[in-house]
């Protein structure tokens, strides 16, 4: 039986659901001269390191993004997933249009399995409780249960990719499990809200996730293109049906994490 010691004083585990937790150092006490003033600042303003630790029961499996695995023990094997010719084509289709890996590993066995630390904040989202599925935005997948199914959906309206500054395509996950997403912003600063037969308009790409069942388009913010430029707002993001969405109030662009955070790993 192999007893594998993570928690200290300087990483502990903040949240568990389902086979995942989340790992965080609290404080970095692997520092030189040189960084020592920024590894400060970055641990006052909570700028700190997380991993997700998975479990592997023997009757389960994991599916993490390419390149995400740090670490695993016990008797764990990693597959492809791919199941032939035409599922290997089909992946990468699926990879090229929502900017994921095609070739998603797929871990089982009885052991633990450690994923790569990353300075974005995780969320431990259960799929079920999204309803018919949970559409994420691009680049958010970093691991899911096995039984997590993982498809492409192509947006309502070609108006709505094209003006809504979005991808024509979303990863959207079904089924019982657990999924886990990297974002730039912490869950606190998320606002969840839950639609029942209603509609919110969203100024700009602050919607993190959504229930697959919403309609998604593009409108003007107002019935009028005077009164669109007259507001200042334009075209707006608008949701319609019964469903959730997590939104972001302070939307952080990926552009604006990367020049942020350019010198950071992950």
């Amino acid at each position: 039986m192999m007893n594998v010691k993570l928690e200290n004083d300087v990483r502990k585990i903040v949240e568990t659901k389902g086979n995942f937790s989340i790992l965080e150092y609290v404080r970095d006490a692997s520092v030189s001269m040189s960084n020592a003033q920024t590894e400060y600042f970055m641990q006052r303003m909570g700028v700190r390191r997380r991993q997700v630790l998975c479990s592997l029961n023997g009757s389960n499996s994991i599916v993490i993004q390419a390149g995400a695995m740090q670490w695993f023990a016990g008797e764990v094997e990693a597959t492809t997933g791919v199941k032939g010719a035409g599922d290997f084509l089909g992946k990468m289709v699926k990879g090229m249009v929502t900017k994921e890996s095609a070739i998603k590993p797929e871990y089982v066995g009885d052991g633990l399995l450690m994923l790569e630390p990353t300075y974005k904040h995780l969320l431990l989202e259960d799929v079920a409780s999204w309803g018919s599925g949970l559409v994420v935005e691009d680049g958010m997948f970093l691991a899911c249960d096995g039984s997590v199914s993982r498809d492409v959906i192509a947006r309502s309206t070609l108006s709505s990719a094209v003006a809504g500054n979005e991808g024509l395509f979303n990863l959207c996950m079904r089924g019982n499990g657990i999924a886990v997403l990297e974002s730039n912003v912490p869950r606190e600063e998320l606002i969840e809200i839950e639609m029942q037969n209603d509609v919110i308009k969203i100024d700009g790409s602050m919607a993190v996730c959504w229930s697959s069942s919403l309609q998604f388009t593009v409108e003007r913010s107002s019935k009028t293109l005077i009164g669109s430029a007259a507001s200042g707002e334009g075209l707006v993001n608008v949701y319609r049906g019964t469903g959730k969405i997590l939104m972001s109030p302070v939307a952080l662009t990926s552009s604006f994490a990367a020049a942020t955070l350019g010198g950071i790993p992950r």
